[in-house]
């Protein structure tokens, strides 16, 4: 897709997002397995159901825009899922593969975070309100994710890997 107006940029910023989220979907599940903190598990398995929430808001939005979000790759998601699972092929400890796994978790959730914001502007500025509206819900939780992975690694994890 030709960039051409900022209406471009969007729109090939949605199908971007539909495509780092379909395979976050695939990727959630596999981080699951691997964590052994149960509230690690836990967070990894709310966030897929989160995600795929995540994946109806954009869906709908594509809908209503008459747009199908599907035949992009988002290569960034592709680099950081496979940074993912070289860890985890790696493997080692429990509490120290926790601590890699909340890294890999949080550097997602900070490309999710700049990218849902960059799109919330555009949708702003393009008078795409019911868009808006469901893209900032969508922010408001990557956020929150990202929270919650920092209190998960602050409130154990991180110090149960160091007497590993």
């Amino acid at each position: 897709m030709k960039l051409n107006s900022l209406e471009d940029v969007f729109k090939d910023q949605l199908m971007d997002l539909h495509s780092a989220e379909q395979q976050l979907t695939s990727a959630l599940p596999k981080m699951a397995d691997k964590a052994s903190a149960k509230e690690l598990k836990d967070a990894f398995e709310n966030h897929l159901e989160t995600t795929r929430e995540q994946l109806d808001r954009l869906s709908r939005i594509g809908d209503e825009m008459g747009m199908d979000l599907k035949g992009k790759t988002c290569e960034a998601m592709k680099g950081l899922i496979k940074e993912g699972e070289q860890i985890m092929q790696e493997g080692g400890s429990g509490d120290a593969l926790d601590a890699a796994l909340i890294a890999a978790a949080q550097k997602v959730e900070h490309y999710e975070i700049a990218s849902y914001g960059s799109i919330c502007t555009y949708a702003q500025e393009l008078g795409h309100d019911k868009a808006l509206k469901l893209l900032k819900e969508t922010l408001d939780e990557e956020e929150r994710t990202d929270k919650q992975l920092t209190k998960i690694a602050e409130s154990g994890v991180n110090k149960r890997a160091m007497r590993a």
